[in-house]
């Protein structure tokens, strides 16, 4: 089913599929001229918040967490990136570290771009530069959306948003009728929903008995979409 016109999707997606693959073909030649491309287990880091940054990560099948963590640990989950999104540019756009870490959520395939290469094609690439000025500009509003709706929501609400976002980006491949299929650590959607794993169980165990979702093991299965939307308050 899709939730396009019940809920705001866009508000929550930073969109930036597709951003290299469409590049023309010389252009692209010069970016992917040093390419590598590895696999990763779950719950492999990608980088680290404050460390200097090498290069790029295109994200070619899997997902991957940008998250800050505090001294105990524990982390808050900033996004969710997708299969064909592009994540590590913004450190070497502003020649510093990075703002923030990057660990996968399942097994992935990423390919690694180093800076040289994406700074040269950039400086050549008026396709570029303007691509990435448009998803640097979307990606502002994202956050600040974020934060925003995240400081005036409840934790059930917060919660709803977060499983509602998970599936839009769990989806791809479900047959129409089936629910789709979060494979979510409880404590990675604490980390999105910004609370304890109890509350996560908990909630989770109500919009159970509501119908909304069922669960075997750390496996979600969305059932009822359009009645976690209700709970969101952000049905449009």
């Amino acid at each position: 089913m899709s939730i396009a016109g019940i809920f705001p999707i866009d508000k929550w997606n930073f969109k930036s599929q597709s951003i290299l693959t469409t590049l023309p073909p010389e252009e692209y030649r010069r970016l992917c001229a040093h390419m590598t491309i590895q696999q990763y287990d779950k719950g492999a880091v990608l980088f680290r918040e404050g460390t200097i940054p090498s290069g790029i990560f295109f994200i070619k099948k899997g997902k991957v967490k940008k998250y800050l963590a505090d001294r105990d640990g524990k982390e808050q989950i900033i996004y969710v990136a997708n299969s064909g999104e592009l994540i590590g540019y913004h450190a070497i756009l502003n020649e510093g570290r990075y703002p923030d870490s990057a660990a996968t959520l399942e097994a992935s395939e990423i390919a690694f771009i180093p800076k040289e290469d994406f700074l040269e094609t950039l400086a050549r690439s008026a396709v570029l530069s303007q691509r990435l000025l448009k998803m640097l500009s979307h990606e502002f509003t994202v956050l600040s959306n974020s934060i925003s709706v995240f400081a005036h929501r409840s934790v059930k609400e917060r919660l709803a948003i977060a499983l509602i976002v998970l599936r839009e980006k769990f989806k791809e491949g479900t047959p129409p009728g089936s629910p789709v299929v979060l494979d979510v650590s409880r404590s990675d959607l604490a980390g999105m929903t910004g609370t304890g794993k109890e509350n996560v169980v908990r909630f989770l165990k109500e919009f159970k008995e509501e119908g909304i979702l069922n669960t075997k093991g750390r496996k979600i299965f969305i059932q009822d979409v359009t009645k976690l939307i209700g709970h969101s308050g952000m049905s449009q």
